[in-house]
């Protein structure tokens, strides 16, 4: 989080594997949900699971309510940020630093590299 171009801004990172990648790119807006400790188990289902394969939000027992655009949010969220992407880019190995040169080959040996994305936090609303 942060101020970039004089917006309040969040930057996330998403590998391009990652069924969520699909749903950020699909529109001009998305929401980050910020929960409280007491879901850590079911945070740590949705970490280890794939969309594509399970229904996390039928398996976590999560609520599905919608911002502004229709935006998805849990209901169970402390905090939703809801962001506008302003800008899209995918990491790049020539763009490490003399310090970073090793990592590329640790965490990006099958080419899966992450996107980063700048978005303009349009909202933030205060769920639970």
């Amino acid at each position: 989080l942060g101020v970039l171009w004089n917006k309040n801004v969040a930057t996330v990172y998403i590998r391009k594997s990652r069924f969520t990648k699909e749903f950020v790119d699909d529109g001009d807006t998305f929401t980050l949900c910020i929960m409280d400790e007491k879901y850590k188990k079911e945070l740590g289902f949705c970490g280890s699971k794939s969309g594509r394969d399970e229904d996390k939000i039928k398996a976590t027992g999560f609520t599905v309510e919608h911002a502004d655009k229709n935006c998805p949010y849990f209901a169970e969220s402390r905090l939703v940020f809801v962001c506008k992407k302003l800008y899209a880019q995918e990491m790049n190995a020539d763009c490490f630093t003399k310090e970073g040169k090793d990592l590329p080959e640790k965490f990006y040996a099958t080419d899966d590299w992450h996107v980063m994305y700048i978005s303009e936090i349009e909202k933030v609303l205060k769920a639970n």
